[in-house]
């Protein structure tokens, strides 16, 4: 890269400038925008919040909410204003893939039995410094809900769900 000085003559100012670089530079950024715009649409969560919010007045409906809460030992799936069903807890083993198919299981039974007309949910992970949850965790849950039928996933924090087991 590089310019052509013209004629050698010290008062000239006629500079040729090559552009072939820039022009291999631009197409490559191209490449690049258009390669991270397709992954970014297709490599997304989507997500509603839902739960109660500190600062608004919670609005009373009087359908039932499903909630889930992922902690590191446990799995907890319940409804609000369902009362025969309470909290059900998947206990946490060393094979997580059987776990998320109890998981599974436990959540279309929910869906067959109250929720059969309705895509909604809420999700929130409880961790602490002795007890982490992983990432991973939170997005096997949202992605079995979805799978399950669940299809408007809300995430919140575990003091926002609707109904909290109580342990």
């Amino acid at each position: 890269m590089g310019a052509a000085l013209g004629t050698g003559d010290k008062k000239s100012v006629n500079v040729d400038l090559n552009i072939v670089p820039f022009i291999d530079l631009m197409s490559c950024l191209t490449a690049f925008l258009l390669v991270t715009a397709v992954w970014v649409n297709i490599a997304q969560i989507n997500i509603a919040p839902k739960g109660k919010n500190r600062d608004q007045t919670v609005k009373e409906d009087d359908r039932p909410i499903l909630s889930v809460l992922v902690q590191e030992d446990k799995i907890w799936i319940g409804a609000t204003r369902i009362a025969e069903t309470g909290f059900d807890p998947i206990p946490r083993t060393n094979d997580p893939d059987a776990d998320w198919r109890l998981f599974e299981e436990k959540l279309k039974g929910w869906k067959t039995n109250y929720f059969n007309d309705r895509t909604d949910i809420e999700i929130a992970a409880e961790s602490n410094v002795q007890h982490p949850v992983k990432y991973q965790d939170l997005v096997s849950a949202m992605d079995h809900a979805i799978k399950v039928g669940f299809l408007d996933v809300g995430l919140t924090d575990p003091a926002g769900l609707s109904a909290r087991p109580q342990q």
